[in-house]
């Protein structure tokens, strides 16, 4: 006995009204054959025209209730151990009837046209718009795929998604040139003077620093004087390139229309045609990538890339206030509501559903009938007889009762009928 076929906790529950009904069958075919041989006793000992009638009943009825018994008791047994011909059909014919139970569902339940229909019936994006359009609900889709991210990322490996994450954006980044893209870049900027902001930030703090520095600069010209020049003059002259240095700075600063400025705008849109259209300098560029991407400042800048991104996910994950889930709330409200009102899309949606459906079945029927085949062939005969029967048996006990019945109102109208022929 396979585990398919032990008992469950409700078979104990079943025996016994199966031996209920099967009792109480019994005892009508018993009850019956008492009738009979009363009836029949008083007939013979001339108690009148009735006790024919009683008895013509129960002879039926016993005829009825003992045919029923054999048909019933067939289906899973030899009756009284008797190897009658189709008898014991369930136990005998198990693999033949799995076989018949499969090629029955695939032919009615899982032809396309029917599950077409069904679908059709069904109307799951309205339904489904319905559901995601309550709020309740919402909250209900939301808290699940909150669930399902924070799993998600619980169950990757920080260490495989870095590796994977920095291989694919040094992939990316290699295989693309980006000098052209640059330099178009850089030749829009330019047009528009966006620029200038860069220029004016850079040109104010050189201003501040030469104010704050003018030691500093001092500095720098008498390290580089020849030796032989007295400190004096090298300190005269450091002050003379000092006031040059603020002067040219302050003018620029204040000057929209400094030369320099128009020197600078005409540098950046040379430099942003050589980026786009010579070869010795687009080459340049993409080494300087290169070396830049080898770098293990870069690498490790991108590794803990993934380190931050997740820490922002899990934490929008968990708190249900977040941005991240208020936004995913909203969208399946919208979502839902956009169902029930747009019929284009509804149609779109069911029509994708019932494709993916009709697909499954046409291209897998074969195997889901021969999942249930194969499964009641790999069943018990006897144990999977007996479960059968306590399933259905005492319902069948009805037949057998009905069968009673029957057969003596059949047999009281049959000896009616005779007498009143004259018979």
């Amino acid at each position: 006995m396979d585990e398919t076929t032990l008992p469950s906790p409700g078979d104990a529950e079943r025996a016994k009204g199966l031996r209920r009904m099967k009792a109480v069958a019994t005892g009508l075919l018993l009850f019956v054959t008492v009738v009979y041989a009363v009836a029949t006793w008083a007939e013979h000992q001339g108690a009148g025209a009735w006790a024919g009638y009683v008895a013509s009943a129960a002879e039926a009825g016993m005829v009825g209730a003992l045919a029923d018994w054999f048909a019933v008791t067939a289906l899973f047994q030899h009756p009284l151990g008797l190897r009658i011909p189709h008898t014991a059909i369930i136990p005998t014919k198990k693999d033949q009837l799995g076989q018949s139970l499969g090629d029955f569902v695939g032919e009615n339940f899982l032809a396309a046209d029917v599950v077409r229909g069904r679908l059709a019936a069904i109307g799951i994006a309205r339904r489904l718009g319905t559901w995601l359009a309550r709020p309740e609900n919402a909250d209900r889709v939301t808290a699940e795929m909150a669930t399902a991210v924070r799993g998600g990322l619980t169950v990757l490996r920080d260490a495989d998604v870095q590796a994977v994450l920095g291989e694919a954006i040094t992939r990316r980044v290699n295989g693309a040139e980006i000098a052209p893209h640059l330099g178009r870049l850089l030749e829009r900027t330019v047009a528009d003077g966006g620029h200038r902001r860069v220029v004016d930030l850079f040109v104010n703090q050189a201003h501040d620093w030469l104010v704050k520095h003018r030691d500093t600069v001092l500095s720098a010209v008498e390290g580089g004087a020849p030796g032989w020049t007295p400190r004096f003059v090298d300190r005269r002259v450091g002050d003379r390139v000092h006031r040059e240095l603020l002067r040219f700075v302050t003018e620029m600063r204040d000057a929209p229309d400094h030369p320099a400025r128009g020197a600078l705008d005409r540098f950046l849109a040379d430099f942003a045609g050589q980026l786009q259209h010579d070869e010795e300098t687009r080459a340049r560029v993409e080494r300087l990538k290169s070396e830049l991407l080898a770098r293990p400042e870069v690498q490790d800048l991108i590794a803990s890339a993934w380190g931050n991104i997740r820490a922002m996910i899990m934490n929008a994950a968990e708190d249900e206030r977040s941005a991240l889930r208020l936004r995913a709330r909203t969208a399946v409200l919208a979502a839902g509501h956009r169902l029930v009102t747009d019929e284009r899309l509804r149609a779109k949606l069911d029509g994708w559903v019932t494709d993916a459906a009709v697909h499954v079945v046409s291209g897998y029927r074969a195997e889901i009938t021969s999942l249930i085949s194969d499964t009641v062939s790999s069943w018990d005969a006897e144990t999977t007889s007996r479960k059968i029967e306590l399933h259905i048996g005492r319902d069948l006990q009805f037949i057998r009762l009905n069968g009673t019945v029957i057969g003596a109102l059949a047999g009281l109208a049959i000896h009616t009928v005779t007498r009143l022929l004259g018979g």
